[in-house]
């Protein structure tokens, strides 16, 4: 059947339209798929690129240099000194057993090192290097170079390692560094990557660890080729990093070297503050510890030891320790009656050896009483009843408003480790953290530095510096960052009394300078140094009414860990006061027998700069001094082999 003309136009229309549409399809797909390629080959030619090379090239971090520690005028305490060390890649060396066996020849190994290497090496990829022998001599080095055809898979190399030379002087405040472990990475919300790299080392105490940010710096990277499997080829290039900052310390080196041999074998600790902008001077706990050993790898024996020393060589006892105050407290319970407007310094209370409070006798430490005592007689003679009497008339909470503003109750954050807050306690505090209510009883013992009351040395020191001057004196450890000096703080006015500041001031001098002083026989008597004082004695036992009838027992007959501690606090000179002393000798006895001594031999040291004149200390004493320092040159010569101080 033939189609009439008008169908067959109809036809081609249709199937002109359809071959249109089919060409506008291919056309547009051939367009975006032309856009696409254009895109992928074109405009992110080079993200593809970089995935590819990423393939065969890798970022390795180079760890940054740490910054170095000084002290004020310069003498290095913490560096960083050339460590030369042997590495074995397991992969290059085949046979391990042979090659250590040749190595051993040449090498001394120690066992144990050997022994984690290995271990090491099968935890690890083949191809990665594992550090055999650290700290090796320059001579062992050549050897396994010399040999390096015989030693497959053995290289030698050189890096950095912490030293710090004033070895034990130094140990509580700069404290060392050692390799972070998985304790320190949890610390951190986001690790910074170089704190991966295998035995890098950061910070474990006191400012090494406080301002580990600072000192470690920023990593470099260099690019590596590798192979399929990641072993390094080549190194394409490198970015170097930043090092870290350096920091200079307010202490005095030699200062403190005198502290630590003056203090000896003795558990105790001393801080020596400048009063006019904070500086810590001196910052000493006894017996320490030569963080070196901690550096290489102390022994599972060695660190025992320390640690089960009952004195305890590990604690930072001068902001990390909290003691009675003793009667050194009872500057605070007089300025704050005097501040409340209960008592006038020219008022007596009588002494008969104990006070009757609440059905409970509290005793002085003069069995026979002192009888009649006014302020400054009962500093001087340090007076117990005096202030038990002061305490019932002004009450806890005029006592430990004015305790926080001489700076107790709180911690200073000067960059050492675990500072305290030390404790001075009030109503609110014995409800909240004991569960009952505060009682007459409480406010005694509080006054004379005892009960609840618990002081660090450094808060000590930090209020005879507030005391001398009537300023909020804040201590500083850390002096500059990177050679940036912050301007010095003197400190604002406290507010307190200019003339009841003098009266507490006068009755310090008198403990110091008059006959019938507790600290009497630890008088300065160069006119232009003498210094003004407290002695303390805080009891760690209970004396019982049985033992107080029968004769308390002499410190000297108890047991060592039974004994009161002893402190004494100072600042001078009198007349222009440049430092504050502060001495806690743990299980001393007396303060005036075992602390007063040290506090007069240290502050006379810091104020000469030098061993003090002869001339400085009573006549009695002059022959057993010289002898005194004739021993301490020669231990300060004895822990300085190398003459750091003397640099």
């Amino acid at each position: 059947m033939r189609r009439s003309p008008k169908d067959s136009a109809e036809s081609v229309r249709r199937i002109s339209r359809r071959g249109v549409i089919l060409g506008g399809v291919q056309l547009a797909f051939s367009a975006a798929l032309g856009l696409r390629m254009q895109h992928l080959q074109v405009d992110q030619a080079d993200e593809f690129r970089l995935l590819a090379e990423e393939n065969r090239i890798n970022i390795r971090l180079i760890p940054p240099t740490r910054g170095q520690i000084f002290d004020r005028n310069g003498m290095i305490l913490a560096a960083n000194e050339l460590s030369y060390r042997i590495t074995m890649v397991k992969e290059d060396a085949g046979n391990v057993d042979d090659v250590i066996a040749r190595l051993s020849s040449l090498v001394e190994l120690d066992e144990g090192e050997l022994n984690r290497a290995l271990t090491e090496m099968q935890r690890s990829a083949p191809f990665l290097p594992v550090t055999v022998a650290e700290r090796v001599t320059w001579e062992d080095i050549s050897r396994v170079a010399v040999n390096a055809p015989a030693l497959p898979g053995v290289t030698p190399e050189v890096g950095l390692s912490r030293v710090y030379p004033r070895r034990r002087d130094f140990a509580h405040v700069v404290g060392y560094v050692g390799p972070v472990s998985d304790r320190d990475l949890a610390r951190y919300e986001a690790p910074d990557p170089v704190l991966r790299i295998p035995r890098f080392q950061i910070g474990k105490v006191g400012i090494e660890a406080r301002h580990e940010e600072v000192l470690r710096g920023r990593a470099g990277a260099k690019h590596v080729e590798v192979n399929a499997v990641g072993r390094v080829m080549r190194e394409l290039g490198r970015r170097e990093g930043a090092p870290g900052a350096d920091l200079q310390l307010t202490v005095d080196s030699r200062l403190q070297a005198y502290i630590q041999a003056r203090l000896g074998d003795e558990s105790a600790s001393v801080v020596v503050m400048d009063v006019t902008n904070g500086d810590l001077l001196g910052i000493a706990s006894s017996p320490s510890y030569d963080p070196n050993e901690f550096v290489r790898g102390i022994s599972v024996s060695d660190y025992g030891e320390l640690r089960d020393n009952d004195h305890r060589p590990l604690a930072s006892k001068t902001v990390q320790d909290a003691y009675p105050p003793g009667s050194t407290f009872k500057m605070v319970t007089a300025l704050a009656a005097m501040d409340a407007g209960v008592v006038a310094p020219d008022e007596t209370v009588w002494c008969p050896g104990h006070m009757e409070v609440g059905g409970r006798r509290f005793h002085c430490w003069k069995r026979a009483g002192h009888g009649h005592m006014d302020l400054e007689e009962s500093l001087r003679e340090s007076c117990d009843v005096y202030f038990y009497d002061l305490a019932l008339k002004v009450g806890i909470e005029r006592i430990s408003q004015t305790a926080r503003r001489l700076g107790l109750g709180q911690a200073f954050g000067i960059g050492m480790s675990a500072v305290t807050n030390g404790l001075m306690p009030d109503k609110d505090w014995k409800k909240r953290e004991r569960g009952a209510g505060w009682v007459i009883g409480d406010t005694v013992n509080a006054a004379i530095g005892q009960g609840f009351v618990l002081t660090s040395p450094l808060q000590l020191a930090v209020m005879a510096a507030r005391l001398s001057n009537g300023k909020a004196v804040v201590p500083r450890l850390v002096r500059s960052v990177d050679g940036v000096t912050p301007p010095a703080q003197e400190g604002e006015a406290l507010g307190f009394n200019e003339n009841h500041l003098r009266q507490i001031r006068r009755a310090m001098f008198s403990v110091s300078n008059n006959r019938r002083g507790t600290a009497y026989s630890s008088r300065i008597i160069d006119e232009a140094y003498r210094m003004a004082g407290k002695t303390g004695t805080s009891q760690v036992r209970n004396i019982t009414a049985a033992e107080r009838a029968r004769g308390v027992t002499r410190n000297e007959d108890l047991p060592w860990n039974r004994r009161d501690h002893a402190l004494f606090v100072n600042y001078a000179p009198y007349d222009n006061p440049r430092i504050a002393v502060s001495v806690v000798v743990e299980h001393g006895g007396g303060g005036s027998a075992a602390a007063a001594p040290i506090a007069r031999d240290v502050t006379l040291q810091a104020l000469y700069g030098d061993s003090p004149p002869l001339e400085a200390y009573p006549a009695k004493d002059r022959e057993r001094i010289r002898t005194q320092q004739d021993r301490l040159q020669q231990v300060l010569r004895a822990n300085d082999p190398e003459g750091w101080s003397r640099a």
